[in-house]
C-alpha cells in the first residue's frame, strides 16, 4: 500500500546504462497494483513481453497466498510467487500450493506478543497460518474471515504442539494511538532481537515473521536456485517491507508513492503506481535491450 503524503511522478534512472536483467522482483500492493488493485491492460501487456524476452518475473508481496487471485492470472514460466514477506512460496499454477514455507516458531511468536504488550500497551493481534488468520477480539475488523478463530494471540499460539500445528507465517500486531513508524521503531527496539518485524499498510500495523525472514532473503534464496545473482535483479517497492529487497537487487526502483526509506534504499525511482511505474521501467529495459541486438 502506499504511504501517505506527498506524491511526486518524478522518474530518476539509477546511474549508467539501464541493464538488461534475468529476473524482475515486484511488490504488488501500492506498486504494481493501482489503487484500486487492478492490474492495468499496460501492465499486463510488459509482464507479458519481459517473460517473451526470457526474463523471470516473482510477484514478492507481503499478501498471504488466499490473496493472490488478483495476479494469477498474470504470471507465466515459473508461476512461482513469495508471499508473507517471504515466509512462503507458493505455486499460482497448482492452486496456490505451498513450494516453501519459513515460519515464525510459535514459542518466538509468544515472546513477541509478551514483549510488546509491555513495550506498547494497548497493541492487538492478529496470527497469518498457512490454513488461513485468526484475530484478538480487540483486533480492526481489516478483513472479515468467517472461518476464524476468534480468541487471545496466547491461545491461538497454543492450540496444538508444535510439530502438529499449522506453521505461522507471519504475526500481525495493531496499535490504535501510536504513529505507524513510531510503533514500528518501538517494536523493533523492544522484539527485533527475536524476530523480523516490518510494516506495509498506512495504519500502526506491523508484520512479524520469524528471524531473518524477509522479501530479500526468500529472493535470495530463489535466484540461488536458479543461478541468478542480485546484480542481475531488477526490484520493484514502495513501503519498509521492500527495503531490503531493495538494497540487495542489483537494480532497483521506488514507486512514485513510495514511503521515503524506499526511496533512500533503492537505486532510482519511477513513477507512481497509479501511472503504471512498473511497466514504465519494464518498457524502457526491453526497449534498451532490443536496441543492443
Amino acid at each position: 500500500m502506499g504511504e501517505d503524503g506527498a506524491v511526486t511522478s518524478a522518474s530518476q534512472r539509477p546511474d549508467g546504462p539501464t541493464p538488461v536483467p534475468r529476473l524482475i522482483a515486484t511488490d504488488l500492493d501500492g506498486t504494481l497494483l493501482r489503487d484500486d488493485k487492478s492490474v492495468s491492460l499496460r501492465t499486463v501487456a510488459a509482464l507479458a513481453a519481459a517473460e517473451e524476452a526470457g526474463i523471470e518475473v516473482f510477484f514478492v508481496t507481503g499478501r498471504p497466498a488466499r490473496w493472490m487471485d488478483v495476479v494469477s492470472d498474470h504470471v507465466h514460466g515459473h508461476g512461482l510467487a513469495i508471499c508473507a514477506n517471504g515466509a512462503a512460496v507458493v505455486d499460482l499454477h497448482a492452486g496456490r500450493e505451498f513450494v516453501q514455507v519459513r515460519a515464525l516458531p510459535r514459542a518466538t511468536a509468544r515472546t513477541v506478543v509478551t514483549t510488546l504488550r509491555e513495550a506498547a500497551p494497548g497493541t492487538s493481534f492478529a496470527v497469518e497460518m498457512t490454513t488461513g488468520i485468526n484475530y484478538e477480539p480487540g483486533y480492526p475488523p481489516f478483513f472479515q474471515d468467517p472461518g476464524a478463530t476468534v480468541a487471545t494471540a496466547e491461545k491461538l499460539l497454543h492450540e496444538e504442539p508444535e510439530d502438529r500445528a499449522a506453521p505461522v507465517l507471519k504475526l500481525l500486531a495493531h496499535h490504535a494511538d501510536l504513529a505507524p513508524d513510531e510503533f514500528l521503531a518501538l517494536a523493533r527496539s523492544a522484539a527485533g532481537a527475536y524476530a523480523s518485524i516490518t510494516r506495509s499498510s498506512p495504519t500502526a500495523l506491523l508484520e512479524i515473521s520469524g528471524l531473518g525472514v524477509s522479501k530479500a532473503s526468500t529472493l535470495e534464496l530463489c535466484c540461488a536456485e536458479r543461478g541468478i545473482s542480485s546484480a542481475e535483479v531488477v526490484a520493484f517497492g514502495d513501503m519498509p517491507n521492500d527495503v531490503e529487497m531493495l538494497r540487495w537487487a542489483g537494480t532497483s526502483y521506488a514507486m512514485g508513492n513510495a514511503h521515503p526509506d524506499v526511496i533512500a534504499a533503492a537505486s532510482g525511482r519511477t513513477v507512481a503506481n497509479n501511472e503504471d511505474g512498473v511497466a514504465v521501467v519494464i518498457e524502457r529495459i526491453l526497449a534498451a535491450h532490443a536496441a543492443r541486438d
